[in-house]
């Protein structure tokens, strides 16, 4: 079963409000498995990774928002100036609304703390939550991500387990840029293993083989 695009909340006061991303949820049918916190990519929604959620972690509990930025109609999850060139205020404010919003879904949904999949602008913004409010996910798959912040806080990431996949022939993602986010990633604690693909900016079937053997290893809920 899927949920309606809009979910509640409650507030302080004890009325029921909205939650603040459209977004879609898939209750867990394996309630041991971590839930996966689903990130399109540039011109994508909340439907576009629920297939690929399925697939890499069957079972698990999916929670998939809308990116709130329009460039051109397209969704994303922060703006960008030009390619490759981002609006690094706007992405900590997108960030940080981000994390609200996971709070405020495991509470709403009662979930432990997601492991985020994000492809691309959705891999970007999942970067920078892990750097700006690290106690939003328990780990993360970046799927084609740059440095989304170009002198991010020095938090810390306690070895929270993060694999980033990227590609050789990406001709919008750097291989220097890619290696220096898993630099910043590993400098603030977080266990990164980061693989170079014979691969474009595109999913392979090499990414999904990697990421559901990498979850498999990670994506157990702790016994309470």
């Amino acid at each position: 079963m899927i949920t309606q695009h809009t979910a509640t909340q409650h507030t302080a006061t004890g009325a029921r409000a909205p939650l603040s991303f459209t977004h879609r949820y898939v209750p867990a049918t394996n309630p041991a498995t971590r839930p996966l916190l689903l990130l399109h990519g540039t011109g994508g929604d909340e439907n576009d990774l629920l297939p690929l959620g399925r697939m890499m972690a069957p079972g698990a509990a999916l929670l998939s928002p809308r990116g709130q930025v329009s460039e051109a109609g397209m969704p994303r999850f922060f703006r960008r100036l030009a390619e490759g060139v981002f609006d690094e205020a706007d992405v900590a404010r997108r960030a940080g609304e981000l994390a609200d919003f996971i709070a405020a879904a495991r509470a709403a949904y009662g979930l432990a703390a997601p492991i985020a999949v994000g492809f691309s602008n959705g891999a970007n913004i999942a970067a920078a939550v892990l750097m700006l409010r690290p106690e939003a996910l328990a780990g993360a798959v970046l799927l084609r991500a740059m440095v989304p912040l170009s002198q991010p806080p020095h938090g810390a990431l306690p070895a929270t387990p993060v694999l980033m996949l990227s590609g050789r022939m990406d001709p919008i993602v750097p291989q220097d840029n890619a290696q220096r986010l898993a630099g910043l990633l590993a400098e603030r604690g977080a266990r990164v293993e980061h693989r170079h693909l014979s691969a474009g900016h595109g999913l392979t079937p090499t990414d999904m083989t990697a990421a559901q053997e990498w979850l498999a290893a990670q994506a157990v809920v702790p016994a309470a």
